[in-house]
């Protein structure tokens, strides 16, 4: 009898019952395989499940969590994989027409890396089409779903990644980010995603969006799970050229010493000019817990940063045509009608422009190195609005009254610009859907950020609450 229960539990919860080999490794996965083929149908989280290939790789960690050769904590944990991380012999598409077809031979780096920590590949997710929305309604592979509500998006482009850990369909997962895709999709599907530092994570392997902004992180259902997932596939990678070398700390060592002492930035532009009313409420209220639990708040100021989210758009379809070039050209019908407008629309920027986008990208980089100098952290919303309706992301909605796709990545492409390591935790629900509180550090921060979220999410009981999906049925919240 497969226990569907099983997939509730996080990664930190699951790894001790399979090295104690009280849970066997063919279980959980049968437990998610079963789950996926009875509740994906209403999400469309995955492109491609893999079931041989899963019972395989758990059948192997059975064995040898039986022979005393246990690896670690993601040792037998079925997890999922974006579609634009390569896995060997396994279509990549990256949720495109165009590469319907594209087999690599290799794993990408990250992948190699969470096979080699014995984790179990159950499939690849759904994506916006070539990474490029905020969406993920996909032409070519269909809307992906949110749990929490099943006519809103899960956000993009990561959004499949997003859907699979809300629902219970993975128990991780790996997804990227350009200019949101990572925090974004956490947010509206009230999960914990982590956006790392530029280059302590490979793409090596994974198409890229934009080469200058693009990073590759871990989502999950807690922020000990994100620490565990970045532990395995952070260091240094001679196949990605913007790899750092830069020692990987224990990620989940300083996850319990709370934020007593610590200093906490609040923005004093941008961040909360344009939010809905209950998302800046419970990310202020966010806020005043991190007080509550020792942290001293300020105001820093980042005068710069209003000029993040043009400058961040501007180099992302920039560098994007520049890699779409050949496409554009011989097989413009095989994209969707908002992808191919973005990317022709990168064609149309003058040098001068992208140029100085990358100045105001310096320019905002030492505004953040300022107010590092005065606090450890910096947290504002992950993004100013809860989950819009599938098919209305274009349209002027709730109280904001501007189109959702305008503004969803305009707290999270400040981090894109300056490369630093930026999380989302859940920080509550408006009209039931879920909010993410941004918690942002200084380069190669990750033990800080990571530190200052895991206290947060102690001491609140969000993380408690899970979208309740049954076959066929819409999504409701188990509140």
């Amino acid at each position: 009898m497969i226990r569907d229960d099983v997939c509730d539990l996080e990664i930190s919860a699951v790894a001790p019952l399979l090295r104690e080999r009280r849970l066997s490794p063919v279980e959980l996965t049968d437990a998610y395989l079963e789950r996926i083929q009875r509740l994906d149908p209403s999400l469309n989280s995955y492109i491609r499940v893999m079931p041989d290939q899963a019972r395989a790789a758990a059948r192997q960690a059975e064995r040898e969590i039986a022979d005393g050769g246990w690896r670690g904590p993601l040792h037998g944990v079925p997890l999922g994989i974006k579609d634009l991380f390569d896995v060997a012999g396994v279509p990549t598409t990256m949720g495109s027409s165009i590469l319907r077809d594209n087999v690599p031979d290799l794993d990408a780096t990250v992948v190699s890396h969470l096979k080699a920590a014995g984790a179990v590949i159950l499939g690849k997710h759904n994506l916006h089409e070539f990474a490029f929305g905020i969406t993920s309604e996909n032409p070519h592979f269909g809307a992906v779903h949110n749990p929490w509500s099943l006519d809103r998006v899960p956000g993009g482009s990561s959004g499949g990644t997003a859907a699979a850990v809300a629902a219970g369909l993975c128990a991780g997962g790996l997804g990227s980010d350009t200019g949101a895709s990572i925090r974004a999709p956490a947010s509206f599907c009230g999960v914990v995603g982590l956006k790392p530092t530029y280059g302590r994570v490979s793409r090596a392997g994974a198409l890229p969006l934009a080469w200058s902004l693009d990073h590759a992180g871990p989502l999950a259902r807690s922020v000990a799970d994100c620490a565990i997932l970045l532990q395995a596939i952070a260091g240094h990678d001679a196949r990605d050229h913007a790899s750092a070398m830069q020692a990987v700390p224990d990620f989940s060592a300083d996850l319990a010493r709370g934020v007593a002492g610590l200093r906490v930035g609040v923005p004093r532009e941008y961040f909360f000019e344009v939010v809905e009313p209950d998302v800046e409420r419970l990310v202020r209220d966010a806020i005043a817990t991190l007080e509550q639990l020792g942290a001293s708040v300020q105001e820093v100021s980042l005068p710069h940063v209003s000029h993040a989210q043009v400058a961040g758009n501007v180099i992302m379809s920039s560098e994007a045509a520049a890699w779409h070039t050949t496409w554009l050209r011989e097989r413009p019908h095989d994209y969707g009608p908002d992808v191919l407008q973005r990317i022709r629309g990168g064609l149309l920027v003058r040098a001068t422009e992208y140029l100085h986008s990358q100045q105001m990208r310096t320019l905002i980089q030492q505004d953040f190195a300022r107010a590092f100098e005065r606090v450890d952290v910096v947290v504002g919303p992950s993004v100013p609005l809860v989950a819009p309706p599938i098919g209305r992301t274009l349209e002027p909605g709730r109280s904001l009254n501007v189109a959702p796709r305008s503004v969803a990545n305009r707290t999270t492409v400040p981090c894109n610009l300056t490369g630093m390591p930026a999380i989302s935790v859940p920080c509550g629900f408006s009209d039931g859907l879920p909010v993410g509180l941004q918690i942002m550090g200084p380069a190669f921060a990750e033990p800080l950020v990571l530190r200052v979220a895991a206290a947060y999410e102690a001491a609140t009981d969000w993380r408690q609450h899970k979208p309740r999906l049954t076959a066929g049925s819409t999504a409701r919240a188990e509140r």
